[in-house]
């Protein structure tokens, strides 16, 4: 018989971040990327939400339930022609709870909130899942 206690076998679940904690970590990693890739970030918002609606999973190709940690909506710059204009802003949501329940430490969050974003700023630059996991993000 095992002689741990169930919290000493598997590890805590990491402490929820308050909402104006969980955006600051999502503004960190947009300004961690390089200059010239910020100043490409236009007519974007970047939004933090706690999960994703039904429709936000069917859009993602997910059933319900599944884990979805960030979203891309909108028009990549790679399809954008002379007609793109005055049009609402790009978005990418990022949802937290997904990640708080994936981590299991704080460092965890600050870790897969960086590649989150960088994964949606990826497709914000026309890059599809496959070259978004060729590029290991």
């Amino acid at each position: 018989m095992d002689d741990q206690t169930p919290s000493a076998r598997w590890p805590r679940r990491v402490k929820r971040f308050s909402q104006e904690q969980f955006e600051e970590l999502v503004g960190q990693a947009l300004d961690g990327l390089p200059g010239q890739i910020r100043n490409w970030l236009d007519n974007i918002a970047v939004i933090v939400t706690e999960e994703p609606t039904p429709d936000q999973l069917a859009r993602a190709g997910l059933r319900p339930g599944a884990l979805l940690f960030g979203l891309y909506q909108g028009v990549p710059k790679t399809r954008r022609g002379v007609t793109y204009g005055e049009v609402l802003p790009d978005k990418i949501v990022i949802f937290q709870r997904p990640i708080e329940r994936l981590c299991r430490t704080r460092e965890e969050v600050r870790e897969q909130v960086r590649r989150t974003v960088l994964h949606e700023v990826g497709h914000h630059f026309g890059l599809d899942e496959q070259e978004l996991d060729e590029a290991g993000v």
